[in-house]
């Protein structure tokens, strides 16, 4: 009877320990609604060029200033949603969506792509954009795992699939629309369903 009254305690205090670590709360909705933003905004993007007047972008050209639009909409749709989402699950499960563990994975989520959006844009402005698209999938692949261990779920292994999306884009770099479609719209989709129908996140 003891013993057992001893492994349930050490069970106990080793979830206690993975909690405290860990930021357990992420939505795994907010990815798919990520991913449905990011294919929007793909689709836009695509039906202006196919609209306009030339097959391809030019830094100073209305198309490119819309595109640029849609993707910062599509970015901050996402965070805000992944907040929200979040939020409300941390306060369904009784945790605190600001607490240690959090900071921590907020912190090393954000060095990697604010480093990355640094570099893209240095390059942008040197008129060098043709692995835009591999580099953003590379960056943020990486701030994924850097980040992935102070969260739970499949973070880590999302991660390497853009870094490896990212890489292959940077080999093909004429196919860039489509990794960067398949990065951030399907993958995001595929990654959010499994952590919400089988982590009911």
């Amino acid at each position: 009877m003891e013993s057992k009254d001893y492994l349930k305690d050490i069970s106990e205090i080793k979830d206690l320990m993975n909690k405290s670590s860990r930021f357990i709360s992420l939505s795994g909705l907010s990815g798919i609604l990520a991913g449905i933003y990011a294919l929007t905004g793909a689709a836009y993007a695509y039906w202006l060029v196919n609209n306009s007047s030339r097959d391809y972008l030019i830094l100073d050209g209305e198309i490119y200033r819309n595109c640029i639009i849609a993707l910062v909409l599509v970015a901050v749709m996402s965070v805000l949603t992944g907040i929200c989402l979040t939020t409300r699950k941390a306060k369904k499960n009784g945790e605190s969506i600001w607490d240690a563990s959090s900071i921590r994975l907020v912190v090393n989520f954000l060095i990697p792509l604010v480093v990355g959006g640094l570099y893209i844009l240095i390059k942008l402005n040197q008129h060098i954009y043709g692995h835009t698209g591999a580099l953003m999938l590379i960056f943020y692949g990486l701030a994924l795992v850097n980040a992935s261990k102070y969260s739970l779920g499949y973070i880590r292994y999302l991660g390497y699939i853009q870094i490896i999306l990212g890489l292959i884009c940077a080999l093909m770099p004429t196919y860039g629309f489509w990794f960067w479609v398949l990065g951030f719209g399907v993958m995001h989709i595929v990654y959010g369903s499994i952590m919400h129908f089988v982590y009911r996140t």
